[in-house]
């Protein structure tokens, strides 16, 4: 630990120490040249290739330019540390701020750092070579006066493994936050820039929900042991959360770095399309009972009372057909009846969409059909023949015809069948006897949407696809990486131990 008012470099006089971890810490300090407030990130490095792998990325984080992120104007090597002198950005980390109010930030509010946010991550991917955090999690953003979100503690940063040794890759193991770091972080096989995503998810994921994810190896044991996962999607975790919203959340964060979004880019506009559904659609909360949103049930009445009829349809309809808007709302009721979604997986997605449009098709056929055998029922009723009864008393002729037969001769008068008998001998399919109507079409009744599809088919033992081979290879796989990260944790410490037992030593033979 640096004293206070200790002066480095003949330059950087050291304030106070604001934070501290197993392989460094960081302090603030006045410059002296310039007058203005810095950040010292300290580092504790004595390897040779880590102290030049440090260096590269002093000289590649000094390039970087963004909104989002502190600028790096210095770097020196001082008795055993190695320094980054950066901006000072005031104000409180978001860590801090969930403290304080106890609880999830508005939603609407964490969508618009996240902007901000995969925008200054995008920047730093796309750098030659490029530039991944790493270490990304509530207490490294801090939100300033001015409502910005900026992204803190670079120390760790480091290029793709291709332009880094084997010895700085390892050393970023020591970086990652337990609750944060994907599982090939943990695992320590490797990152890349997908691994910013799934940090930044489950940061986003804390703070619109606040709740702290579980950590990918629990995640991992829970999936290979035949539980479910314990990652809750974020809208079943906090109400404000919509599906549009948890599902993108959900992808990023994704076991496999393969299933996540390629790049930074393809999650903000993801997310900006959660965002546009959420609150175009004015549906800032999440229902679980009918998860459907506004849109979708509006967008599928719209097509259903636009479609077309059928020239039959139309005919039967001219008489008396149903009215339009009780086809309308029936359509709907059914859709939304139908339309039941339990998670916000990506296999659910994928399967919801056509399931939802087949069943809205099913169900629209349906009640046109219902529609036209009830109008043509009424239609039927009203234009059966009726028998016309007269008095014995005083028949009286139709006048249609009583010229025409007075005009005959007797014996053709007697021949001729009079208007009614010759209709109904033009009709024999027509009886005296009352014929049974059709009963009216049923309501539409509810189809239960089949379950969808199991995204994780190796989870439980009676499951067909269960593969006991590739099971007992990833318990093995997880069982050494939790060993190796052990043994990377011992040998931090011991690592740490000797710098402070040296210092000491040093310190006791000065006079």
């Amino acid at each position: 630990m640096i004293a206070p008012n200790t002066l480095l470099q003949n330059r950087y006089l050291v304030t106070e120490q604001i934070g501290q971890g197993g392989m460094g810490a960081v302090y603030v300090a006045t410059d002296q040249r310039f007058g203005s407030t810095v950040a010292l990130k300290e580092t504790f490095f004595t390897d040779a290739a880590l102290r030049k792998a440090f260096e590269r990325e002093a000289r590649l984080l000094n390039r970087l330019r963004h909104p989002a992120l502190p600028r790096v104007s210095d770097h020196f090597v001082e008795d055993e540390g190695q320094f980054l002198v950066m901006e000072f950005i005031a104000g409180d980390d978001l860590w801090d701020l969930l403290k304080t109010q106890g609880g999830a930030f508005p939603l609407k509010e964490v969508l618009g750092w996240a902007d901000q946010l995969l925008d200054a991550l995008d920047y730093l991917h796309t750098q030659e070579p490029p530039v991944i955090h790493r270490d990304i999690k509530p207490q490294n953003l801090k939100l300033t006066s001015r409502g910005q979100i900026i992204l803190l503690d670079f120390g760790l940063a480091k290029g793709t493994p291709a332009q880094m040794s084997q010895v700085s890759a390892t050393a970023s193991v020591f970086g990652y936050s337990r609750n944060y770091a994907p599982l090939e972080q943990m695992q320590g096989t490797g990152t890349d820039t997908r691994s910013d995503l799934y940090s930044l998810a489950a940061t986003l994921y804390h703070l619109m929900t606040g709740i702290t994810p579980p950590d990918a190896l629990t995640r991992a044991a829970a999936v290979l042991n035949g539980q479910p996962d314990p990652l809750l999607p974020a809208n079943e975790a906090h109400t404000q959360v919509t599906p549009a919203v948890a599902q993108v959340l959900m992808r990023a964060m994704s076991q496999n770095s393969g299933h996540r979004p390629q790049t930074a880019e393809a999650m903000r506009e993801a997310l900006r399309e959660a965002a546009r559904q959420t609150y175009v659609t004015g549906s800032t909360t999440n229902v679980h009972s009918a998860p459907v949103t506004a849109a979708m049930s509006e967008q599928d009445t719209q097509l259903m009372e636009a479609a077309p009829i059928a020239p039959a349809v139309q005919e039967a309809t001219v008489a008396d057909a149903v009215p339009a808007t009780s086809i309308s709302e029936s359509v709907k009721e059914s859709a939304l009846a139908e339309s039941v979604v339990t998670s916000v997986s990506p296999a659910a997605k994928r399967s919801r969409s056509g399931r939802t449009l087949g069943i809205a098709a099913g169900a629209l056929m349906l009640v046109l059909v219902g529609a036209v055998i009830y109008a043509l029922t009424r239609r039927a009723a009203q234009t059966e023949p009726t028998e016309i009864t007269q008095p014995a008393g005083n028949p009286q002729p139709e006048q249609a015809n009583s010229n025409n037969q007075n005009a005959l001769p007797p014996e053709q008068k007697a021949n001729k069948p009079v208007a009614s008998e010759k209709k109904r001998a033009a009709e024999p399919a027509k009886t005296k006897e009352p014929q049974a109507l059709p009963s009216p079409p049923a309501p539409p009744t509810t189809v239960e949407a089949p379950p969808a599809p199991d995204p994780n088919p190796n989870r439980r033992r009676d499951n067909p696809y269960y593969d006991p081979a590739q099971v007992e290879e990833a318990k093995r796989e997880a069982a050494l990486a939790r060993q190796r990260a052990r043994e990377e944790r011992r040998l931090a410490m011991e690592e740490k131990r000797r710098i402070q037992e040296q210092r000491r030593r040093e310190r006791m033979r000065q006079p």
